[in-house]
């Protein structure tokens, strides 16, 4: 019978392409990880991977072994849940995944609070603006704003998102105020390029809904990078409230249009579909609900952002 221990290893290296990069991510040396898939391919008497000095990749058995240890992986986790979830206390390592300028924002000032409340959970937090699967990557949760694509995910909504469109008082002053989302075209708008369509604003008047085709020379892929600028005067931008609120407080910048609602979005926390959702994931989810304001969020609370209507 094979080594329940090699398994996760073996997943490891499959996962994360190399068994160094394997190594890293399990905590243990390149050559312990060498030894354990040694040790099982002698066991199965069957060779796991193709090796050449500069990659690895699955034989036919390797393949047939992988979909197997997939599900006994899963199998062993859905059996540390259930049990973890007798024991009523909160443990293990929780792995969350949050988008850069938010987490940098809101998650990491509320990590020392969730650790204390939680002694028995040690967490490890991962930034990264770009799509992260859960599976693949080994996340327990991640948290995610906007429109969700279908999966096999599952969602809750933590928070409602609402967007507004900003600019600094010296940028209005020589450029002037728009008076109506048509004005815009008229601007210099700065752009965030993950938005779905960066370029495309839409809006909520008295008739519906309705989009302006904006332009402008800078386009940037991180928040807080395309903040600091609508901060030094370049243009016009659209940024979500958890990012323009301080600026807002601090009178860096100025609601632009506040008339002129945008479409609302939420705040998700997202993991992948289990029996059993570990008490850690349930932990965090309830903790970071309440400490963001579950109807509303305390950074429009703090700068006086009123919800659309």
């Amino acid at each position: 019978m094979t080594e329940i221990g090699a398994i996760p290893v073996f997943v490891a290296v499959t996962e994360n392409g190399s068994f160094a990069a394997a190594a890293r991510r399990l905590g243990i040396t390149k050559s312990a990880v060498s030894k354990r898939i040694g040790t099982l391919e002698a066991r199965l008497g069957a060779q796991l991977f193709h090796r050449s000095t500069r990659s690895i990749s699955l034989t036919e058995a390797g393949e047939l072994y992988l979909a197997h240890a997939v599900q006994a992986l899963g199998s062993a986790q859905e059996a540390e849940d259930a049990v973890t979830a007798l024991q009523g206390d909160p443990v293990g390592h929780l792995k969350l995944s949050a988008p850069m300028s938010f987490g940098q924002l809101h998650v990491a000032p509320a990590v020392p609070e969730f650790l204390r409340l939680n002694p028995g959970i040690s967490l490890e937090l991962s930034m990264d603006d770009r799509f992260v699967d859960l599976v693949d990557s080994g996340m327990d949760l991640a948290l995610r704003a906007g429109t969700l694509p279908d999966s096999a995910l599952i969602a809750r909504k933590l928070a409602p998102i609402h967007s507004v469109i900003v600019a600094s008082p010296d940028y209005l002053d020589r450029a002037g105020e728009p008076l109506h989302p048509q004005d815009l075209t008229r601007h210099d708008c700065l752009h965030y390029a993950y938005s779905r369509d960066p370029l495309e604003w839409k809006f909520i008047g008295e008739d519906g809904e309705f989009a302006v085709k904006t332009k402008g020379r800078f386009r940037v892929n991180n928040s807080h990078a395309l903040s600091t600028t609508l901060v030094a005067g370049m243009g016009i931008g659209r940024l979500p409230t958890f990012i323009a609120g301080s600026y807002l407080a601090a009178g860096r910048l100025r609601h632009v249009l506040p008339n002129f609602a945008m479409p609302e979005q939420a705040l998700y926390a997202v993991f992948p579909e289990r029996r059993h959702i570990p008490v850690k994931v349930r932990a965090f989810v309830e903790f970071f609900a309440d400490y963001v304001g579950r109807d509303i969020p305390y950074w429009d609370t703090e700068a006086g952002i009123t919800s659309p209507r």
